[in-house]
């Protein structure tokens, strides 16, 4: 059954399709010999995801299913590595596109065939990964789409996480506890992926042509000159969660699953209007309740993470005594300037963290996940930020970091430091006073006074 308008090309083969492209009806139909008399005045005109796609699509590389179906052994349940409501995600190895080289491991992910939904999200992948790019971004290389007789299949081919997610080792006790430092890498590693998305993807945009006129001793004639700025664009990514941060070979954190991302508001605009959609938890309340998707949404999620790192914990812990289930209310009972704070802190740590750089990444969290949008910072300032706690923890000693933790036992330890050093000041000056009492001792048996003073009685 046919029921993907998306697709803008319909003359191709069934078999094999291009570069996704989505109808874009706002795109303009003045023909090109008409931009071009037109006058410095002319207006800008933003260009979508889709448009910047088309430009970037050749760089994707475009797999026939029988290709995927042989780098992962007819999808062999053996080389699954992960599944979701999207579909199953595969283990495969691909050979170079000239046949020349050594092949290469990669991640297949398989769209269920069934999830119409999962199709637009295909699409929406396909589109924001073929044209954004970043070192904390997971790299898409390539796609199958291809409508058989036996129905369709839509495939995305990327770059192999060995490491899997940080979800996996914060909550899954069958892996290794990372350590502080790695976790604090990693939220700086996922906040940089986050801060380019929001803030520093430039892309030109088709703008005014500029009328030059040169006068010559001949004639004079027009010289039209086509100016292409840049433009910042920003996207939402709208799904971030630690199931979305895919850890490379050295742990190096990196965003996946683009499928709901959105482009953030164009100029003039304070928010994108869309269904609520993401994943309970981590989605920001003031978008729940509206509709109304910016930037900060996103900033909370990454709050809402910044806390499952420190406690490794998830959001939601169904499991849980009824006070602690949900995350963020549980932590605040554990104020990050409290002497109770490190009691939220995760086991598997084994204390080996800085205290002050928790209570920061904390504090940090608090900013995050303030109820007013407009008050949360952006990611570029969560960024510096964690920054600065990085070089805080590497300055001082966990053991240091720990002594602020003591206070509310300095009595108890006290006590027990008397014990084992001999007979406190106020003891010493009791066994004066009563070996001047014992020269005067008349009718005192002197051996009992005696059993008396080394039995320390005052």
């Amino acid at each position: 059954m046919k029921c993907f308008p998306y697709f803008k090309d319909r003359t191709r083969s069934r078999e094999q399709r291009s570069a996704p492209i989505l109808e874009d009806p706002s795109k303009s139909e003045t023909p090109a010999g008409d931009r071009e008399t037109k006058s410095s005045c002319s207006a800008t005109s933003h260009r979508s995801i889709p448009e910047l796609y088309e430009e970037k699509s050749q760089n994707l590389r475009v797999f026939s299913f029988s290709e995927l179906k042989q780098a992962t052994n007819g999808f062999s349940r053996l080389l699954k590595i992960g599944e979701g409501g999207f579909g199953s995600v595969y283990k495969g190895s691909i050979n170079p596109a000239d046949g020349q080289g050594d092949s290469t491991v990669v991640a297949i992910k398989m769209l269920n065939r069934n999830s119409f939904q999962g199709h637009k999200q295909w699409v929406a992948e396909v589109h924001f990964l073929g044209v954004v790019e970043h070192p904390n971004l997971v790299k898409l290389i390539g796609y199958c789409a291809v409508d058989g007789e036996r129905g369709i299949q839509r495939l995305l081919v990327y770059e192999f996480m060995p490491n899997k997610s940080l979800e996996d080792h914060l909550f899954n006790k069958a892996f290794p506890a990372l350590s502080w430092e790695r976790r604090v890498q990693i939220a700086l590693g996922a906040a940089q992926g986050l801060t380019y998305l929001h803030e520093e993807i430039e892309v030109q945009i088709s703008v005014m042509h500029v009328d030059m006129v040169i006068e010559l001793k001949m004639f004079p004639f027009i010289v039209v000159i086509p100016i292409l700025p840049m433009l910042m664009m920003k996207v939402i990514y709208r799904d971030f969660k630690a199931s979305n941060v895919l850890l490379d070979e050295d742990f190096k954190p990196k965003l996946s699953d683009f499928g709901l991302a959105r482009e953030g508001p164009t100029a003039g605009h304070s928010h994108v209007s869309t269904a609520v959609v993401g994943t309970y938890g981590y989605a920001a309340p003031d978008y729940i309740e509206t509709g109304h998707l910016t930037s900060k949404s996103d900033v909370w999620s990454f709050g809402v993470v910044l806390y499952e790192i420190l406690t490794g914990r998830r959001s939601l812990e169904r499991n849980l005594p009824k006070t602690e289930q949900k995350l963020l209310e549980w932590v605040k009972q554990y104020p990050a300037d409290s002497k109770r704070f490190s009691m939220i802190m995760d086991l598997r740590l084994e204390n080996q963290y800085s205290l002050v750089g928790a209570r920061r990444i904390a504090k940090l969290a608090d900013r995050c996940l303030v109820k007013n949008a407009k008050d949360r910072p952006m990611m570029s300032q969560v960024v510096e930020s964690l920054k600065q706690i990085i070089r805080v923890s590497g300055e001082e000693s966990p053991s240091s970091d720990k002594s602020l933790e003591c206070n509310e036992h300095d009595s108890v330890n006290s006590g027990k430091k008397l014990e084992e050093g001999g007979p406190s000041e106020s003891s010493k000056r009791r066994m004066a006073h009563l070996a001047k009492l014992s020269e005067h001792v008349g009718g005192i048996n002197r051996r009992k006074f005696m059993i008396l003073q080394s039995a320390k009685v005052p």
